[in-house]
């Protein structure tokens, strides 16, 4: 949308709004459909081709309100985790409308998802233990679990440890800036020599720092035959694997036991809006499962296709910690649908290609440095020279006010990040900004060199 529609829909839906409240009291309290009545009522993926915005706001009056008080909001979150499964190819296990165990939910962040996941391993581990020893206690067996992901990880993996009461220890990687399947396998040995349980490894799809990725396809047989359970966090370049060229980076999600992306950072949907799948959802619930009375229901544990014999299956509530949960799914389906997969798509190999554009202006200049390789929209350079440099360059770009960069240290060296990721950036925007960048380097190295003289 322009600003001008943009205007125009924001009344109609302000109209909206107010005509229902104007007529609550003609609809039912209570609504009068059965467990999966959504799924029937739309299609099973998300459309090619964009469609109008007067036909997703007629669905929502003929698809949601029925369900409104509010069996919608879980229904359609589940089929549209589906719809978003699919466009990222990921294993049947993972959705809910197959004969598998698993589907998805929407969490706030990828910083809770990973902490579900951490949370369900640390349940799942405990339990293990005490069945093939009832007389250990769970205090103990916790405090011999230990927990692993990349030095490169961010630091909300580290934070859930912190949350879950275990040790956790940071995986050094290769010269691409991934975890490698020897490293991993040599630390787990290690510490199951000195008595420590391995239950938990976290990988990365696109690391903070430089969009790096850990190699899955190597990591995941080894945290299958260890029974370590492998979330792994996707949560920026997660959302470019519904782009073919980009799905191989994907390959070993079979291997997962959880797999989160965020829509938020990169398939054009509003702030929260983090996606997780789990190839057991049993896993998940039965770690946060409480059943008081006010929250019972007729529909009690019902669930439709292979979720059936599955308590709590499609009762989101069961599945983090919120008792209280937002409708963010409608925030997809308005999106799938308003852009299509190749809309999407399309948006995705734009941003790619200004990140691609950027970085051969710094290739060009012989002033600067490239830092990683470039796969998606992020790159990481420096100006050649200190770490004191750089961060002098930092600060200027940060006075002016005119963009913004956030560092990294790769390799202990102070790194500078540019990443394409608003909606509306052009190639004069790119071009505008590696100017800006150049002119403000070129008065930093000439004022070096000035000072530099004066000492001389």
């Amino acid at each position: 949308m322009d600003a001008a529609e943009f205007r125009r829909r924001g009344k109609e839906m302000v109209d909206f709004v107010a005509d229902y409240q104007e007529n609550i009291e003609h609809r039912r309290v209570y609504p009068d459909v059965e467990p999966g009545y959504l799924r029937s009522m739309i299609p099973s993926e998300a459309p090619l081709e964009p469609e109008s915005y007067e036909d997703v706001l007629r669905d929502v009056d003929r698809v949601i309100m029925p369900g409104a008080a509010n069996p919608a909001c879980s229904e359609l979150e589940t089929v549209m985790l589906d719809w978003l499964g699919k466009m990222l190819q990921l294993p049947e296990d993972f959705l809910s409308e197959t004969q598998g165990q698993g589907g998805g939910v929407i969490q706030g962040t990828a910083s809770e998802a990973t902490l579900m996941a951490l949370l369900s391993a640390r349940l799942k581990t405990v339990k293990c233990v005490q069945e093939s020893d009832p007389q250990r206690s769970e205090a103990d067996i916790i405090s011999k679990l230990i927990a692993y992901t990349s030095e490169e990880a961010h630091s909300s993996v580290e934070k859930a440890s912190i949350i879950g009461g275990v040790v956790i220890r940071m995986v050094p990687t290769d010269e691409h800036f991934s975890v490698r399947a020897e490293t991993l396998e040599k630390m787990v040995a290690e510490d199951k020599a000195t008595g420590y349980i391995p239950f938990f490894f976290c990988a990365t799809l696109g690391t903070t720092p430089c969009c790096a990725f850990d190699k899955i396809d190597e990591l995941g047989p080894i945290c299958n035959a260890e029974n370590i359970w492998m979330h792994i966090d996707a949560a920026y370049a997660g959302c470019a694997f519904i782009c073919p060229e980009f799905r191989p980076l994907l390959n070993g999600v079979e291997f997962a036991d959880s797999f989160s992306i965020n829509p938020n950072k990169f398939l054009l949907v509003g702030f929260d809006c983090s996606a997780m799948w789990v190839k057991k959802s049993a896993d998940l619930t039965r770690a946060f499962q409480m059943d008081p009375e006010y929250l019972k229901h007729e529909h009690q544990g019902s669930g439709w296709c292979n979720h059936l014999h599955q308590p709590y299956s499609t009762h989101k509530i069961h599945w983090g910690i919120p008792m209280a949960r937002r409708f963010r799914s409608l925030k997809l389906w308005f999106v799938f649908r308003m852009y299509g997969l190749r809309g999407l798509q399309a948006f995705i190999r734009k941003h790619v290609e200004l990140a691609k554009t950027f970085e051969n202006l710094v290739r060009g200049d012989n002033n600067f440095e490239i830092c990683a390789e470039v796969v998606m929209g992020l790159v990481c350079f420096r100006l050649k020279g200190s770490d004191e440099l750089n961060k002098a360059l930092l600060k200027q770009i940060t006075r002016t006010g005119k963009i913004y960069l956030v560092p990294c240290k790769l390799r202990g060296r102070f790194v500078l990040r540019f990443v394409v990721c608003g909606r509306t950036t052009e190639l004069r925007h790119i071009q505008e900004a590696w100017k800006h960048i150049t002119e403000l380097s070129s008065e930093l190295l000439q004022n070096l060199f000035d000072h530099e003289g004066k000492e001389n």
